[in-house]
């Protein structure tokens, strides 16, 4: 996974005032914390912050202002209407170590045409080197049948890579596709022409 570049400010003024004048600014408050160290009040600049989060786990190398630093966002708060980000929680990590991420789970194919997919899990927790997590994690669905069931146990993990979460946990599995019956209209419309083909008959 390669690195995303932020420049960054030591962040001395606390307080909801102090975080609004920040955002007024174009920026976004964040907390760097990790291995034991006292936590690092930042200023991060806003456009790049919303870029970056648009990839999950992004690793981001936070330079600037006595900073340079690996972290890993691992709490995000956004504006519930306007969406864009209010504050961040970074975790500092190191080349080698690991950390346990939630990754995207995505299907590859279709289910078989009498089939039905039913996703339970969209993401599941792994366990990865902090600068090699993986994008995420496919599973390849083409052809199953009714009744198949995919399990955490049973996804192809990347090399380096280990699983993290229950692995009885369903990831997806395939139903049968419900039955349609037939609207009331087109019962009593098959009645009758069942009574009027009697009726020739006769």
């Amino acid at each position: 996974m390669s690195e995303v570049r932020i420049a960054a400010e030591q962040r001395t003024a606390f307080g909801k005032g102090a975080a609004r004048k920040i955002r007024r600014a174009d920026k976004v408050p964040a907390v760097l914390y990790g291995h034991g160290t006292d936590p690092q009040h930042l200023t991060l600049p806003g456009h790049e912050v919303l870029l970056a989060l648009r990839t999950p786990n992004v690793l981001i190398r936070l330079q600037g202002d006595g900073v340079n630093e690996l972290a890993l966002p691992k709490g995000v708060q956004r504006d519930p209407i306007k969406g864009f980000v209010e504050h961040v929680d970074l975790l500092l990590v190191k080349k080698g170590e690991k950390v346990v991420v939630e990754i995207p789970v995505t299907t590859v194919g279709d289910v078989h045409p009498d089939g039905m997919l039913d996703q339970t899990l969209v993401s599941i927790a792994v366990e990865a080197e902090a600068t090699d997590i993986p994008t995420g994690v496919e599973v390849d669905i083409e052809g199953l049948e009714a009744g198949s069931v995919i399990t955490a146990a049973d996804l192809a993990l990347p090399p380096g890579t280990t699983l993290d979460a229950d692995a009885d946990a369903v990831v997806l599995s395939v139903i049968n596709k419900p039955t349609e019956a037939p609207a009331e209209g087109d019962e009593e419309g098959e009645a009758a022409e069942a009574a009027g083909a009697e009726a020739a008959a006769e």
